[in-house]
C-alpha cells in the first residue's frame, strides 16, 4: 500500500485508518510504503493499524537507523526505499539492519509510468551485496519486463498497474507469475 504526504511527492493517499480497515479483510502481510516526509512520526500509528512491513525513503530520512530501531520495537520488518536515481550504495551501511530493499524503478508518486531498465543495475548489485535481504521492485512492472527483473535478483514484483488496470485481476497476476518464471 503507497502512502503518500503531498510533500516527498506531490499526490496524497492513504494512513493509517485505511490500513486498519483493510487489517480484518486479509491474513496476507500487508506491505505499507511510507513515500513521506518525516517516516518516524509515522511508524506507531501505521505499525497499531496492522502493518507487518514498513518502508521509509532513505532520501526522506536524516536518521536510517533510528528509524529502521523504531520499526523493529514496534514488531513489524523494516524495508529501505530508494528512488531510481538513488545510488545502491547509499543503503549498504544498513543492510545488516533491513528486512528488504525497495528499489523504485520509476519517479515515486504515479502510476502507470514507464520502467527504467537502469534500476536493474543497481538490484544486481544489492544482490551481489546481500543475497540474503530480499528486494523488491515498485514501478512499471508488467509483463514483458517482470522475467528481467527477477533474473537481476528481485524477489517481491509490486505491479499495479499491470493487475488493476485488467478487467480480470486474477488473470492478469496468473500472467505476471508465468511471465516471472521464464527467467
Amino acid at each position: 500500500m503507497d502512502v503518500m504526504d503531498g510533500r516527498f511527492v506531490p499526490n496524497i493517499t492513504f494512513g493509517p485508518g485505511m490500513v486498519k480497515s483493510l487489517r480484518p479483510c486479509t491474513q496476507q502481510p500487508l506491505d505499507v510504503h511510507l513515500m513521506i516526509t518525516q517516516p518516524q512520526q509515522y511508524i506507531r500509528p501505521f505499525a497499531e493499524a496492522g502493518a507487518d512491513w514498513l518502508s521509509f525513503h532513505l532520501e526522506a530520512e536524516g536518521n536510517p537507523a533510528k528509524t529502521i530501531a523504531m520499526i523493529h520495537s514496534m514488531g513489524i520488518k523494516a524495508g529501505l526505499a530508494i528512488n531510481p536515481e538513488t545510488p545502491a550504495e547509499t543503503v549498504f551501511p544498513y543492510l545488516s539492519m533491513a528486512d528488504m530493499v525497495l528499489i523504485m524503478s520509476v519517479n515515486p508518486g504515479f502510476g502507470g509510468q514507464a520502467f527504467h531498465v537502469s534500476v536493474l543495475d543497481k538490484v544486481r548489485v544489492l544482490h551481489e551485496k546481500a543475497p540474503q535481504i530480499p528486494i523488491e521492485i515498485d514501478g512499471g512492472i508488467n509483463c514483458k519486463n517482470i522475467a528481467l527483473a527477477a533474473h537481476a535478483g528481485v524477489d517481491i514484483f509490486v505491479a499495479g498497474s499491470a493487475i488493476v488496470g485488467q478487467p480480470d485481476y486474477a488473470a492478469a497476476v496468473s500472467a505476471l507469475r508465468n511471465a516471472a518464471k521464464t527467467n
